[in-house]
């Protein structure tokens, strides 16, 4: 890390920017103690909150890699100055002249290891600060389930489940219970990004990219700027802007749900409703379902469909695909035009939001 650090600080000055002005962050895959969730620990270390970011892992072509992706991401308008940084240490250094990220030194020592445990965390500060009650968190697991018994794919297809059923199962971290998250499964996804003029070629109606944003702004939930507001709050804000859409205009949400209090976060960060009050909006809504006025997770979402490792949040955006197509005739929203998805990574810490359309 300190060598990453010391290389890029001299990039910066002989380009005459200033740190504060970098945006974009590509990074190879080799960073210390740190096999997931690589750019947030250099972005963490490095005080920085891009929004951008990618692991680059091409061998030795990883460095002239970087630096189309690079041009490619600002063009694309996701960010200005990207930082384009690798670097490796000796194998034989003894592991005491390693450096430790801030979630070694200042989490795991605690106790604080773990999603469980940091997402249980995150919950109990929402609840404090807003007065929200368990039945509340439950709803959002209860309307998975309900949405999960429309998909036959979904692992919790034919096993519905209601609030007291979310409630009343094991407690596995305060305020956490066991139905409220996320089911690991195996699984896969794959999606196929083209111009739109292959896109008019195949059978389906074409699907638009109309808004992306993403951002990190750390990796150790010690480091959280905030525990009951997180990096989808810009990043959705950035995918609306660039869609010219509002989220009250947004016709299904699918939302990424690891944890109830992740798609409670994210109503609120989409600006939907006030903080705390998404209880009150789903409610108002007339629930998750296909017929509510904004549909929620339409396939169950990972809390009733599954969790197939990263390919989960891959599930979000082939159901926005599929209902905007019109595909899902168990399921299928009315006159379903527009979707944002949400993707979140680690403790509310990586966040990408897009908007997909239909013309």
């Amino acid at each position: 890390m300190e060598l990453l650090i010391e290389v890029s600080a001299l990039a910066a000055g002989d380009a005459g920017i200033s740190p504060q002005e970098i945006d974009g962050l590509l990074v190879g895959p080799q960073v210390g103690e740190t096999p997931q969730h690589v750019p947030a620990t250099v972005a963490e270390y490095f005080g920085m909150q891009p929004t951008m970011s990618n692991v680059v892992d091409l061998g030795g072509a990883s460095g002239p890699g970087m630096i189309w992706r690079a041009a490619a991401a600002i063009a694309a308008g996701q960010c200005e100055t990207v930082l384009c940084v690798l670097g490796n240490h000796r194998n034989d250094e003894p592991p005491f002249a390693r450096n430790r990220n801030p979630i070694r030194e200042f989490d795991v020592p605690f106790g604080a290891s773990g999603a469980n445990l940091s997402y249980a965390l995150i919950m109990q500060a929402h609840m404090a600060a807003y007065g929200c009650s368990p039945e509340d968190y439950a709803m959002i697991a209860a309307g998975a389930r309900a949405n999960a018994q429309l998909n036959p794919d979904a692992i919790f297809y034919g096993k519905p489940a209601s609030v007291n059923d979310i409630l009343a199962s094991p407690m596995v971290t305060s305020p956490l219970h066991l139905l409220e998250i996320v089911m690991p499964v195996a699984g896969g996804d794959a999606v196929i990004v083209t111009t739109m003029k292959n896109a008019k070629r195949g059978s389906h109606r074409p699907v638009e990219l109309w808004g992306a944003g993403e951002k990190l702004t750390h990796r150790a939930v010690s480091q959280a700027p905030s525990l009951t507001s997180g990096p989808l709050k810009p990043s959705i804000e950035r995918a609306l802007d660039q869609a010219g859409i509002s989220a009250g205009g947004i016709d299904f949400l699918s939302l990424y749900d690891c944890y109830t209090i992740m798609v409670a976060a994210t109503i609120e960060d989409a600006g939907l409703c006030a903080p705390g009050g998404f209880a009150d909006w789903l409610r108002e809504n007339g629930g998750m379902g296909p017929d509510a006025r904004q549909p929620v997770n339409t396939h169950g979402g990972q809390l009733g469909f599954g969790q197939p490792d990263l390919a989960g949040g891959m599930t979000h955006v082939v159901e926005a695909v599929r209902q905007l197509r019109g595909d899902t005739p168990e399921r299928q929203i009315n006159d379903c035009r527009s979707a944002l998805i949400t993707g979140n990574g680690a403790t509310m810490s990586e966040a990408v939001a897009l908007v997909l359309g239909v013309t």
